[in-house]
């Protein structure tokens, strides 16, 4: 993985964590504090999005046990799609 140097600016209160966090030998640097930190949150994220997609499944599943299902149309779906795209983007786009 390539490393890209940044600079941050935080409060001193959060700078102090990461120093004692250091200074206690829980890390070796306040960068890896920060990228442990980064990947919790990323981690964390992903969670949510995943607990929202099965949320969404349970649903569709509930409606389809409860007979409120329709027709499928695949030429219907990607006309909504390029639509919801479209006004996404400020143009749609084509293929």
């Amino acid at each position: 993985m390539a490393i890209e140097r940044m600079t941050i600016a935080l409060p001193s209160e959060m700078a102090d964590v990461l120093k004692s966090a250091v200074a206690a030998g829980q890390y070796a640097s306040t960068s890896e504090v920060v990228r442990e930190a980064l990947r919790e949150w990323t981690a964390k994220r992903q969670q949510g999005e995943l607990a929202a997609l099965k949320r969404d499944i349970e649903h569709g599943l509930a409606d389809l046990k409860a007979g409120r299902v329709r027709d499928f149309s695949a030429d219907e779906a990607i006309a909504r799609g390029r639509k919801l795209l479209a006004t996404r983007s400020g143009s749609p786009k084509r293929r």
